[in-house]
C-alpha cells in the first residue's frame, strides 16, 4: 500500500523542520574562528598595534550584563626578533591598581604565545584579517584567594587607531562574564 499525497507532503514538512531544527542547532553550536575574518580590512598586526604605547578603557559585566568593574589600562609594548614585552598597568574605578606584565613570542603563521604571572600555563593565540584570539586559564584574585578562570579573548582592528576586545570568562564551561575593552593607539 503506498502512502496518500497528504501523508508524503506532511512526511515531507516533517522532514524539512527536522533538517532546519538540525542545521539551527548546529551553527549555533559553532563557534568563530580567527579564519573567519581572514578577508576583514583592517588587517590586524598584533605586533605593531602592540609596539609603543596604547591606552584602553574597560569593563567586567557579569553573566547577567551587570557592570561589575570599571578601568584604564596605559599599555606600552616593545618588540626584539620574534620576542616582546608588554606592559599593562591597570587602574580601576575603586581606586586599585595592578600591572601585569606579558612574555610574548611570534611563532610565525599568525600564531603567537603569551605567558605571565597570573597566567597558568600559556596562553595561545592566532590571528587572521582584522582579528585575533587569544586562549588561556587565569588565575584572579575572589576574596583574596586565586580562583583559576579561563579566558576567550578576542580582538578586532577598526581601523588605524581603534581595536575592540571582548574576553569571555568561564569556569567549568559555565560562562560567568565578559571584559570589554576599547584600546586606542595615539
Amino acid at each position: 500500500m503506498t502512502p496518500s499525497k497528504p501523508i508524503i507532503q506532511r512526511r515531507k514538512a516533517v522532514g524539512a523542520i527536522v533538517l532546519t531544527l538540525a542545521l539551527g542547532l548546529s551553527a549555533c553550536g559553532s563557534a568563530p574562528k580567527p579564519t573567519d575574518y581572514q578577508a576583514e580590512q583592517p588587517a590586524m598586526d598584533f605586533r605593531g598595534y602592540f609596539s609603543g604605547p596604547v591606552q584602553a578603557h574597560g569593563m567586567f559585566t557579569d553573566r547577567s550584563g551587570r557592570v561589575v568593574k570599571r578601568f584604564t589600562v596605559a599599555m606600552q609594548g616593545r618588540w626584539s626578533g620574534d620576542s616582546g614585552v608588554l606592559e599593562e598597568d591597570f587602574t580601576y574605578s575603586n581606586g586599585e591598581k595592578e600591572r601585569r606584565v606579558w612574555q610574548l613570542k611570534d611563532l610565525g603563521g599568525g600564531r603567537f604565545e603569551g605567558r605571565a604571572a597570573d597566567i597558568v600555563g600559556v596562553a595561545v593565540g592566532e590571528q587572521s584579517g582584522n582579528a585575533i584570539r587569544f586562549s588561556y586559564t587565569m588565575r584572579v584574585p575572589v576574596d583574596g584567594k586565586p580562583i583559576e578562570f579561563q579566558f576567550d579573548d578576542w580582538m578586532y582592528r577598526v581601523d588605524g587607531q581603534v581595536v575592540l576586545n571582548r574576553a569571555a570568562m568561564s569556569k567549568f564551561g559555565i560562562h560567568l562574564g565578559d571584559v570589554t575593552l576599547s584600546f586606542r593607539k595615539p
